[in-house]
C-alpha cells in the first residue's frame, strides 16, 4: 500500500560528506547558502561542524558517520524529520562504515527522498523548481508491512 507524504516548502536538509569530499561539500554549500540557509540543515559529526563553522549556518549534528551519524540520519529519514540529503560520496576509497551508508542510502530511496550524491546532482536539484514548492512523495505502508500474515 502506498502513502503520500508532503515534503514541505522549507526543507529539512542531511549534509553528508565522506574526509575527501568535505572540502568540496564545503565550497558548494558555499555557492549555495542563500537557498540554504531558507531550510532546516542536519549533518553527521564533523560534516555539520564544517558547515556551520565556516558558513555560520545553523546546523544540528549528529555522531560522525563511522560512529553512528548515518545510522541517526537513517533514522530521522524514517521519522519524516529530514526529507533530502545532500550526500557527497567518495566511490574511490573504502570506508570502515560502508554498511551504514549503503543503509542510509537504503532508506533514503525506500522513503523516497531526493538524494544527491554529487555536485552536479546536487547542482539539478537545487535549481529545480519544485525547491521552491511543497512535493508529494510517494512511500510504503509500514504498517501494512508489520500486519502481513507470514505463513509457516
Amino acid at each position: 500500500m502506498e502513502v503520500n507524504q508532503t515534503i514541505g516548502k522549507q526543507k529539512r536538509i542531511a549534509l553528508v560528506a565522506h574526509d575527501n569530499k568535505k572540502k568540496e561539500l564545503l565550497e558548494w554549500v558555499g555557492r549555495n547558502k542563500e537557498i540554504l540557509s531558507t531550510h532546516f540543515l542536519y549533518g553527521t559529526g564533523t560534516t555539520g561542524r564544517l558547515v556551520s563553522a565556516k558558513t555560520g549556518l545553523p546546523v544540528r549534528t549528529y555522531n560522525s558517520g563511522p560512529l553512528g551519524g548515518d545510522q541517526q540520519i537513517g533514522t530521522r529519514i524514517i521519522e519524516d524529520e529530514i526529507n533530502f540529503l545532500i550526500f557527497f560520496w567518495d566511490p574511490m576509497e573504502a570506508q570502515p562504515h560502508d554498511p551504514d551508508v549503503k543503509a542510509l542510502l537504503r532508506i533514503a530511496t525506500l522513503y523516497d527522498i531526493p538524494v544527491a550524491l554529487n555536485e552536479a546532482t546536487a547542482d539539478f536539484l537545487f535549481t529545480s523548481l519544485l525547491m521552491d514548492k511543497d512535493y508529494v512523495r510517494h512511500t510504503f505502508d509500514a504498517q501494512s508491512i508489520l500486519n502481513r500474515k507470514i505463513e509457516i
